[in-house]
C-alpha cells in the first residue's frame, strides 16, 4: 500500500514510517521542516509540511494519492495545549477535519492516533466501549477530533494509546523511560509521581499494533498499550533495577507537588482484550522492554 504518515518527525511516527517501508509500503513521511527520520528507504519519500496550512497537505495528497492516511500529528504536550488552547483547537481538530475531507476523496482507509486522556481517570483500566469525559484542554481536542473522525465517508480507526515511552531519537523530545534512564545513569536525583496509574506502552509495541490494523484494515475504536498496570515512579523502580542504577535517586511524589496547568487524570490504562482477540495484538511486559530496550 501507499500511506501517508503525518507527524513522522515524532518518537511513534519515526518507528512507525520505518517499519511500514520495511514491511514494503510505500510511505510517504511528513513532518515540518527537515527529516529527523535517521532512516532511508528506496519505498520513502518526505515531505516537509504544516498540517495546520490550509492547502499544504491537500497538494500532497493529491499528487500522490496514499490508499491510506495514518495521522498521529498534534500537540500533545497537556499544559501547553491548555496554555494555547486556540492553537491546540487549530492542530489536533482542525487540522484533522480538513485531512479526513482530503483523504475521503483520494484515500480508502484513515486511522487516527488518540490517547487515554479521553477519559477522566476516575477508574482506569477502559475499554473501546466506555463513554469519554476528558478534563483538560487536550483531552477534549482529542475527543472532538474522535468525533470528526467518525463521521468519515471512507473506512476509519481510532487508536488510543497510553504514555508512549521508548529510545530517545535523536535530537527528540524525552520521554518518561529516556528521561528516568539518562538522569539515573548520571547520578541526577530526580521527582517521580506515584499516584497517577498508566498502562505504559513501548512505542515498537505500538507500532505493531497500527501494522495489524493496516494489514486487516479493521475499523473502529482500539486501545493499544501495554498491559502492565503502573505509576511512573514503580516504572523508574522497575527500570533501575533492570539496569542496576541507583534507585535511591528516586524520589516518590504526588501531583500536588507540581503547578501544571493542565490536569491530568489520576487512573486510566487500558484494558487491550479486543486489540488481542481480534487483531493479535501481544505487546511486551515491561520487564521485557527494558531488556529489549537494552540490546
Amino acid at each position: 500500500m501507499k500511506v501517508l504518515v503525518t507527524g513522522a518527525n515524532g518518537l511513534v511516527g519515526r518507528v512507525l514510517v520505518k517499519a511500514l517501508a520495511l514491511a514494503g509500503h510505500e510511505v510517504i513521511a511528513t513532518g515540518i521542516g527537515p527529516s529527523r527520520l535517521g532512516f532511508e528507504h528506496n519505498l520513502l519519500r518526505w515531505y516537509d509540511a504544516d498540517i495546520t496550512h490550509p492547502f499544504q497537505l491537500r497538494v500532497i495528497i493529491e499528487a500522490e494519492k496514499p490508499e491510506l492516511v495514518i495521522h498521529g500529528a498534534a500537540m500533545t504536550q497537556v499544559d501547553e495545549c491548555e496554555q494555547r488552547q486556540k492553537e491546540a483547537h487549530s492542530l489536533n481538530v482542525e487540522a484533522t477535519a480538513r485531512l479526513l475531507l482530503d483523504a475521503e476523496e483520494f484515500s480508502s482507509y484513515f486511522i487516527f492516533l488518540s490517547t487515554d486522556f479521553v477519559f477522566d481517570g476516575e477508574r482506569g483500566m477502559y475499554s473501546e466501549e466506555d463513554d469519554v469525559n476528558p478534563i483538560s484542554w487536550y483531552g477534549q481536542t482529542k475527543v472532538e477530533a474522535e468525533a470528526v473522525v467518525q463521521t468519515s465517508t471512507i473506512p476509519w480507526a481510532i487508536v488510543r494509546t497510553c504514555l508512549v515511552y521508548g529510545a530517545k531519537p535523536e535530537g527528540g523530545r524525552a520521554n518518561l523511560y529516556s528521561w528516568i534512564r539518562e538522569s539515573l545513569e548520571v547520578g541526577k536525583a530526580i521527582k517521580v509521581v506515584d499516584d497517577q496509574w498508566r498502562t505504559p506502552t513501548l512505542v515498537d509495541d505500538l507500532v505493531n499494533g497500527i501494522l495489524l490494523l493496516v494489514e486487516q484494515q479493521k475499523e473502529g475504536i482500539w486501545h493499544l498499550s501495554g498491559k502492565d498496570q503502573l505509576t511512573p515512579y514503580r516504572f523508574a523502580l522497575k527500570l533501575a533495577e533492570a539496569y542496576g542504577l541507583d534507585s535511591g535517586l528516586l524520589e516518590k511524589v504526588t501531583a500536588d507537588n507540581f503547578s501544571q496547568p493542565g490536569r491530568r487524570p489520576l487512573l486510566t490504562g487500558f484494558n487491550i482484550e479486543k486489540a488481542s482477540m481480534e487483531l493479535g495484538f501481544a505487546p511486551r511486559s515491561i520487564d521485557e522492554s527494558f531488556e529489549y530496550l537494552r540490546q
